[in-house]
């Protein structure tokens, strides 16, 4: 079925990507698997080329496309080329970052940091996650304390993408104990006094991407650093966490996608018994199903784009979009997985990185036990014993 949301200008935008992640990126993708991180020039490559930062205004350096379908093509390349880490540095830098430092900054905030994010040269991050606060994000407890001129934080933060390489992290913090209220989004950067990174991460999957522990003690962050107005953090972060949510809805479809394709390709060429494995009735069955998950899901997810791109996608069908593919991908990947035999645990096959790299897509962005309750109070249910 042919896939009819995008246009000619994102068929030609998908091909620029999928050119510089063939030259510049699935060559070296296995070494930066194991050195845990991706050179930092690999985003000045990609600024350069004009694919990061594109939602950003023209003044700034992007070309102020606001188009989800963009965001959604350029995952699809790197799941589809088998370079989800790296992915998953640009879309937390370009999906998840963007809208805080294009509709929260000021002028001078803009003109300070939105040419460098276009560039790749300042590379973003945003801290939610805490040791002791996942999901509840409402519970965070690094503390920033009014000093007149600037706050003064002290804290944690843990799991947080792009950890390393960052130059601008987009920390919630806490100014007052009103729980919702008391909730400000300050941009803490690379080379401020008392910043420190911890180690990075050794994680199941998604070895390139970089994802560290940060601590901040009595980090002086100066009141110009400010997005939006104090107090109005956890209003911000829920007004953006749609996006969030539909980019791994994607990333989880197009790794599925991969999957598929990559299995089709194996079962034809293998043979087991005297005929390619794809040839008996079980593999068939198997990747039927596979296949028409896929699908139905794609139908689901391009509708959720599009209403994303319109603002009129709510949290509940976002939860939806996240949840269905986070949970389609787990179980086709691991259909797929299963008809590669032994070699489908063998690192060197893709679909063994995939199966690792998907595992984490059911957690981050909200866990599917969340999705679900966000879903279920959209419903309205009510006690009726």
């Amino acid at each position: 079925m042919e896939r009819g949301h995008y246009t000619d200008d994102h068929l030609a935008f998908a091909e620029l990507a999928r050119g510089f992640v063939r030259k510049e990126v699935a060559g070296r993708y296995l070494e930066w698997e194991e050195a845990g991180i991706v050179p930092r020039e690999v985003f000045a490559r990609a600024g350069e080329l004009g694919l990061i930062g594109f939602a950003v205004p023209q003044e700034y350096g992007g070309l102020g496309v606001r188009d989800f379908r963009f965001n959604q093509a350029l995952i699809e390349v790197f799941m589809d080329e088998g370079c989800a880490g790296v992915g998953l540095n640009f879309a937390l830098h370009n999906d998840i970052c963007t809208p805080y430092l294009v509709q929260l900054t000021t002028e001078e905030q803009r003109g300070r940091w939105l040419p460098g994010f276009v560039a790749g040269t300042l590379i973003a991050a945003i801290g939610m996650t805490e040791p002791g606060a996942g999901s509840d994000v409402a519970g965070i407890r690094t503390a920033a304390v009014d000093m007149g001129d600037h706050f003064l934080v002290n804290g944690a933060k843990t799991f947080i993408t792009n950890g390393i390489n960052a130059d601008l992290v987009i920390a919630a913090v806490r100014t007052s104990e009103e729980r919702h209220r008391g909730v400000t989004l300050l941009v803490i950067e690379r080379g401020m006094e008392g910043f420190e990174r911890g180690r990075n991460l050794e994680k199941l999957g998604l070895h390139s991407q970089d994802t560290a522990e940060m601590s901040f003690t009595d980090v002086r962050v100066p009141k110009g650093n400010v997005l939006g107005e104090v107090g109005r953090g956890f209003e911000y972060l829920m007004r953006n966490l749609a996006q969030e949510r539909m980019q791994i809805a994607v990333a989880c479809l197009a790794r599925a996608r991969a999957a598929l394709r990559m299995t089709v390709e194996y079962v034809g060429a293998r043979k087991a018994f005297g005929q390619a494995i794809g040839g008996f009735q079980n593999t068939k069955f198997v990747l039927a199903d596979v296949a028409t998950e896929v699908s139905v899901t794609e139908a689901f997810v391009d509708k959720c784009v599009i209403e994303l791109n319109a603002n009129r996608l709510t949290g509940a069908d976002a939860a939806k979009a996240k949840l269905w593919a986070s949970e389609m991908e787990f179980r086709c990947i691991d259909k797929c997985q299963q008809l590669f035999g032994g070699y489908g645990y063998m690192r060197e096959y893709p679909i063994a990185r995939a199966a690792a790299d998907a595992r984490i897509t059911r957690v981050y962005g909200g866990t599917s036990e969340i999705m679900r309750e966000i879903i279920g109070r959209d419903l309205k249910l009510t006690d009726r014993t």
